[in-house]
């Protein structure tokens, strides 16, 4: 029997699969609607401060006929009364107790205004609070949302605020905008967090109109800097999940954020540490009905893999990352072409050709073109099978025993030991001993 629940900090969620913070959690409407989809848990979209929200709000970035890789927007928190959404938040979790109900805030940065709004948030009856120090438009130009995470002491400052007077788990959002994230989850700690959430969106312009010259989006004519999100961020969230859940000093459950569509980036998350992920992109695309494709699959590929619960899985691809002086330099890969599932298009080739090292040669044979790989100059860089469109048709095939191992590290320690000066000359001499080809 397979089990998806999690226990996040103390709260509990039948599957990992949460809403973000976000449009689509924005009124008892849509949280329970989603609840009825299947959503283990939801981030009510931030309350806090009054705002006033402006047309248009969202830029999509489309990309060779995929629509919204990427969409950012220049929309604040919640514009809604505060005390509707105080009354739905309480009738949510009333109509869906099995369900987890995390209320995102933000609101200046006073002591008794975080008191004041913490206790009334308690009182809703929710399981959670994440506080929002990562929105990177309109409020942190108000000295909130990301104005706070990138300052570790206002971080710490506030969070301690939070935590004293808090009788349930509080979460702290990151913002990615900032040089390492490791620094702000330290003080997310420091001031008594139970949990992060990473990452919020990244500061960005996602394009011009060649036409108007306007920013997009336009309101009435001007436009700004707003929060990118999407699929586009998921290889930055994953780094950024990946840095904090190798720190010792933070060690606090997370909340996978950025970029996730469906089960298969969610497990990636997974892999790397997070306990929950949130879902804000792929729902404002497809609708809430995704959860369901996610709920299966997940489920379908613990049982293929013979894994009970997600605690079997969670962090499993941690322990292959490393820093690059550790890799082994003695690794040999090169490329290998299927001839019978090659369609002749040349890609290979010319990617080889102008963007990598000129090891994959064009002939002509029997009046069709033919793409051959010269293996004793192919340096394994991947780059050919990457841009190959026929699934398995390139493939990279380790050619070294596997007997000897050489890391970075290792070399420049050996030079060390011998009190010699590492050259090119010297390198070189090395790289030939192992019939390594540098051209």
């Amino acid at each position: 029997m397979i089990d998806l629940s999690i226990n996040f900090a103390g709260i509990k969620s039948p599957n990992p699969f949460w809403l973000a913070s976000a449009p689509p959690s924005n009124s008892a409407y849509q949280n329970c609607k989603a609840f009825e989809q299947g959503w283990g848990g939801t981030v009510w979209k931030t309350i806090g401060e009054p705002v006033m929200n402006v047309c248009n709000r969202y830029g999509g970035l489309d990309y060779n006929g995929q629509k919204l890789v990427g969409l950012n927007n220049v929309e604040l928190i919640s514009d809604r009364n505060i005390e509707d959404n105080f009354k739905e938040i309480a009738e949510t979790k009333r109509l869906w107790p099995d369900r987890a109900v995390i209320v995102s805030l933000m609101v200046e940065s006073k002591k008794e205004t975080w008191h004041e709004i913490v206790k009334r948030t308690i009182d809703t009856g929710c399981d959670g609070l994440e506080l929002n120090y990562g929105c990177p438009h309109g409020m942190s130009e108000r000295g909130m949302g990301s104005a706070v995470g990138q300052v570790p002491e206002y971080c710490k400052m506030i969070t301690e605020w939070v935590t004293e007077v808090s009788t349930i788990p509080v979460l702290i959002k990151l913002t990615p905008n900032v040089g390492n994230i490791q620094i702000p989850s330290r003080a997310a700690k420091a001031g008594g967090a139970s949990g992060l959430a990473l990452i919020n969106t990244i500061n960005s312009i996602i394009g011009v109109d060649l036409d108007t010259f306007e920013l997009k989006p336009s309101i009435a004519g001007k436009g700004g800097h707003g929060g990118l999100a999407g699929p586009i961020v998921k290889p930055i969230a994953l780094n950024m999940v990946s840095q904090v859940a190798l720190d010792n000093e933070v060690n606090l459950p997370i909340s996978g954020v950025g970029g996730i569509s469906n089960w298969q980036d969610a497990l990636e998350f997974i892999l790397l540490g997070s306990t929950s992920v949130q879902v804000c992109t792929a729902v404002m695309h497809y609708g809430f009905r995704i959860v369901q494709d996610m709920i299966e699959g997940l489920t379908f590929w613990m049982e293929e893999k013979g894994f009970n619960s997600l605690d079997q899985v969670r962090g499993k691809s941690l322990s292959r990352i490393d820093d690059f002086g550790n890799f082994n330099l003695l690794h040999k890969t090169v490329a290998r072409i299927d001839q019978d599932k090659c369609i002749h298009c040349n890609l290979c080739h010319i990617a080889c050709e102008d963007g990598a090292h000129q090891c994959i040669d064009l002939i002509s044979e029997n009046g069709k073109s033919k793409t051959i790989v010269r293996e004793e100059d192919c340096v394994g860089c991947d780059l050919c099978s990457i841009v190959c469109p026929v699934e398995g048709c390139i493939s990279m095939v380790r050619v070294d025993d596997g007997k000897e191992t050489k890391t970075w590290n290792e070399l420049v320690a050996d030079f060390k030991k011998d009190n010699t000066e590492l050259t090119w000359e010297k390198l070189r001499a090395f790289q030939k001993r192992y019939g390594i080809e540098i051209h």
